[in-house]
């Protein structure tokens, strides 16, 4: 129906990608998703606090162990973002972060 915009708001991108990557990886921590994104840490931190849940996507912290950075980020709800767009889109998203595909999980479904 619409057509992919020519250029992809970054900032808008790297919600969508971290959003994405919380629900792909394994255990989805911030030095994993530092890992693949190549973004430092306090960047991932302020999208999950502060840029997400502007959408609607709500993250939870799982706890493991006893420090209080022991865990992973899990995925709750996706909110107003489209789980299936990004999914389609997820090269374009990368190209518009100027992060390299390959780095990213394939899509698995969950």
């Amino acid at each position: 129906m619409s057509q992919l915009p020519s250029v992809l708001n970054p900032t808008i991108c790297r919600r969508l990608l971290i959003t994405y990557l919380i629900e792909q990886l394994p255990k989805p921590n911030n030095p994993a998703l530092e890992e693949v994104t190549g973004w430092p840490r306090r960047t991932v931190q302020d999208i999950i606090a502060k840029g997400l849940p502007g959408h609607g996507t709500r993250v939870a912290f799982v706890q493991q162990g006893v420090r209080n950075n022991d865990g992973y980020y899990s995925l709750e709800d996706w909110g107003s973002i489209d789980r299936e767009w990004v999914y389609r889109h997820l090269t374009a998203i990368c190209q518009a972060l100027e992060l390299a595909p390959e780095k990213v999980p394939a899509p698995q479904e969950s």
